[in-house]
């Protein structure tokens, strides 16, 4: 199936071959159709399915019958709202909504705390069709009556799962009371949680449409999860730095519970000279879109962040999530490790667990429904010479360049070519090694 069998308008077809996109991933196929004809739809699908443009396409193509390049405030009113739960996640939404009305006159807009509110009036009071915001912000301009409401008649909450874990209902709730009764709404999430089916009944029609592209709960097939088992925190970090230094071709993106212990361990492994940096909510927004592109970009190796700080990251291609800290929430632990393995690409989630947590553990595996491999590591036999590592890395150097194309865990490849067993730490091969991070 294409994006042309769709009917979509001559403006986001376009956008859509600019982008260099031909086919629709599994939520778009899904999705689209039912939302061009004016379906409420509640979406299930994981990050990285390609959720973003399954509302964004038929958002933009509904409204482009009233796209027009008057200069006129008056007529580029708020046609839709799409609320997500972070300004990282707001963001990243704005740029492909830019990215998808490059062929169109329609307006595209962003406001989220952390920055100045009179520049995102200034630009409010220009006009703009499609608004992109988080819900303390979004409030904020209602109550100053920065915007008016009456023309929206498209309502879209992406990250439904994480706006509800945020507390965000009483928000949301006063947001639904203040739009027209008759629009177009809806609702994505992550997750299908009870929660989840209870809160859509108030937002969406009761002839709602589910589309749900993946088993309730789950996590992507490409991604290889593990968990190692340590004796202790400083265990922890020990391993934490022997898997860094093994994989230094590798892009990793590293999860901590607390906004102290993301700080704390970016400080440790940047002491340990590898290039890292950290977000969290105690940055400033600016500070954090910075690290952000940088990571990105591949001018920064490690990123260590808290969960709400990297809602917005979006990087096709990182091979490795670690979980140096196991989520309190399980449906954080699927958040989490869809950073990758995304839209098809191989991934490797790994978690550093201590028997502390081995509760949250069996959350987690209650929650996916599977039991997850795991491994326990000997803090004695992990820290090995200099002499044995360097002999190590001209092994995986040699690996690497082979025609072998799969990721592996544990030095064991999908397609192993030999039945001998290596280290006990995993060596993380990828097809594709960012380079750009390394010090120049």
């Amino acid at each position: 199936m294409s994006f042309s069998s769709f009917g979509l308008s001559r403006e986001v077809m376009r956008s859509i071959d600019e982008l260099g996109y031909s086919e629709p991933t599994p939520i778009q196929v899904k999705a689209i159709s039912k939302i061009m004809i004016g379906k409420d739809v509640l979406g299930i699908a994981q990050t990285g399915t390609g959720k973003t443009g399954a509302f964004l396409i038929p958002i933009i193509h509904r409204l482009q019958p009233m796209a027009n390049n008057s200069t006129s405030p008056a007529r580029h009113p708020v046609r839709t709202i799409i609320l997500a739960p972070t300004r990282e996640l707001a963001n990243q939404i704005y740029e492909n909504a830019k990215s998808f009305t490059s062929s169109s006159f329609l307006r595209v807009g962003v406001v989220f705390g952390g920055v100045s509110i009179d520049q995102q009036t200034d630009i409010l009071n220009k006009g703009v069709e499609i608004l992109i915001a988080t819900p303390g912000r979004l409030l904020d301009h209602i109550e100053q009556k920065n915007l008016r409401l009456d023309s929206v008649s498209i309502f879209t909450l992406d990250e439904a799962d994480r706006m509800l874990d945020m507390g965000f209902l009483p928000d949301l709730q006063k947001i639904v009371q203040k739009l027209p009764k008759q629009r177009q709404s809806l609702l994505f999430s992550a997750t299908f949680s009870g929660e989840i089916k209870k809160f859509s009944k108030k937002i969406l029609n009761t002839d709602a449409e589910l589309v749900q592209v993946s088993v309730s709960n789950s996590t992507a097939v490409t991604v290889d999860q593990v968990v190692y088992e340590l004796i202790n925190y400083e265990k922890k970090k020990r391993y934490l730095l022997d898997l860094v230094k093994k994989n230094e071709e590798n892009q990793m993106l590293i999860f901590t519970n607390t906004k102290n212990e993301a700080s704390n361990l970016a400080n440790y492994l940047h002491r340990n000279k590898f290039l890292t940096n950290c977000i969290h909510g105690n940055k400033t927004q600016s500070d954090r879109l910075k690290v952000l592109d940088s990571f990105k970009l591949g001018k920064l190796r490690i990123l260590v962040a808290t969960d709400v700080a990297a809602r917005g990251l979006d990087i096709p291609e990182l091979p490795v999530v670690i979980n140096f800290d196991v989520p309190y929430v399980a449906e954080d632990y699927i958040h989490r490790i869809g950073r990758t393995g995304r839209a098809g690409s191989s991934g490797i989630a790994i978690s550093l667990m201590t028997f502390e947590d081995s509760e949250k553990i069996s959350e987690i595996e209650k929650l996916i429904k599977r039991k997850l491999k795991k491994e326990k590591i000997d803090a004695n036999n992990y820290h090995e010479s200099k002499e044995t590592n360097n002999k190590k890395n001209n092994d995986n150097l040699a690996l690497s360049k082979n025609k072998n194309k799969n990721i592996s865990v544990s030095g064991e490849s999908k397609k192993p070519t030999n039945e001998k067993k290596q280290s006990i730490l995993p060596i993380l091969l990828t097809s594709q090694p960012l380079k750009n991070y390394q010090k120049k």
